[in-house]
C-alpha cells in the first residue's frame, strides 16, 4: 500500500484490545501517514491492564486514565470519545484510527466522518458489523497476527470455491464473526463490474476496488487465509478475468 500524507490520531481501547497486537497496529497506521497522537485508554489501576504497561514506553504510547465509575461497563469509552472530539476541534489532524471491537464507538466514527475526517478502524473478527461499516476501511487484527492459533470453532470456510467443514470440540463456544462470507463478496463484485463496464467489456480495476472497499470496509484476502494483493486474490478465481496493460489493470466477469 502506498503511504498516504495523513496526520493521524491513534486512539486505542486497551480494555478491549490485546497488547499483542500493538506492533501490527502501529505498522498498519503508519501506512496511512504520520501518527501525531498515540493514546491508549483504560483503568490503569486494575491488574488486567498490566500487560499493556511494558508496551507504553516501547511504542511511545500515552496512557490515559479513566476510572471505572460504572460496574460492568468499559470505562475507557467515555474518555476516548471526549478526547476524540477535543482533537477534532483542535484541527491538528485529518484522520483518526479507532482501535476497538466495541460497537459503542460506531456513533463516534459517524460523527468524525461528518466533519470530513478519514476514519479507519482495527479490531478483532468479533467486531460488530455496525462499527466495521462505519469506517472507511477496517482491519481485523486477529487475521493479521500470524501467531494467533487457528480457530477450532465449527464453521464453513471457503478455500478455492470448496467448502471445508471444521469439527468443533464440544467444549468450544462459538464466536460470532462480522467477516463477510466470501460468497457474498464475489456476488457483489460481479454486480459492481457489470455496472461499470467500458465499451470494450472491461472495467477499470482502480474504480472497482474503490467501490468494493466502500461496500465492504473490512474486506481483505487475509480474512480468508490468503494474504496477497486484492487483484491477485480475485485473479485466481474462476469467476473473474484480469488484464494488465502498463500501469492500468482491468477486470471482467468470465463468460
Amino acid at each position: 500500500m502506498e503511504i498516504k500524507n495523513k496526520s493521524i490520531a491513534l486512539l486505542i481501547d486497551a480494555e478491549n484490545i490485546s497488547p499483542s497486537y500493538i506492533e501490527i497496529i502501529i505498522d498498519e497506521a503508519n501506512k496511512y501517514g504520520t501518527i501525531n497522537y498515540r493514546r491508549v485508554y483504560g483503568d490503569w489501576t486494575t491488574p488486567q491492564l498490566n500487560p499493556w504497561k511494558s508496551k507504553i514506553s516501547e511504542f511511545g504510547l500515552t496512557p490515559v486514565q479513566q476510572y471505572a465509575y460504572t460496574s460492568g461497563k468499559n470505562s475507557s469509552d467515555f474518555t476516548l470519545i471526549i478526547d476524540a472530539m477535543d482533537i477534532l476541534y483542535s484541527e491538528k489532524v485529518n484522520s483518526f484510527c479507532i482501535v476497538s471491537s466495541d460497537s459503542d464507538f460506531t456513533k463516534l466514527v459517524t460523527r468524525l466522518r461528518e466533519d470530513n475526517m478519514f476514519v479507519f478502524g482495527m479490531g478483532e473478527s468479533k467486531t460488530p458489523i455496525s462499527l466495521v461499516n462505519s469506517c472507511e476501511t477496517f482491519a481485523y487484527l486477529d487475521k493479521m497476527l500470524k501467531a494467533v492459533p487457528v480457530n477450532e470453532e465449527e464453521e464453513v470456510v471457503e478455500v478455492k470455491d470448496k467448502e471445508v467443514k471444521k469439527k468443533t470440540p464440544k467444549t468450544t463456544t462459538k464466536t460470532i464473526s462480522s467477516i463477510t462470507p466470501l460468497r457474498r463478496i464475489k456476488e457483489e463484485l460481479t454486480n459492481i463490474i457489470n455496472a461499470n463496464l467500458e465499451d470494450d467489456g472491461w472495467a477499470y480495476w482502480s474504480l472497482i476496488a474503490q467501490l468494493l472497499q466502500k461496500k465492504f470496509p473490512g474486506f481483505h484476502p487475509r480474512n480468508y487465509g490468503d494474504n496477497i494483493r486484492i487483484l491477485a486474490f480475485f485473479e485466481k478465481m474462476k469467476e473473474f478475468e484480469v488484464k494488465k496493460l502498463a500501469t492500468v489493470s482491468y477486470i471482467r466477469n468470465k463468460k
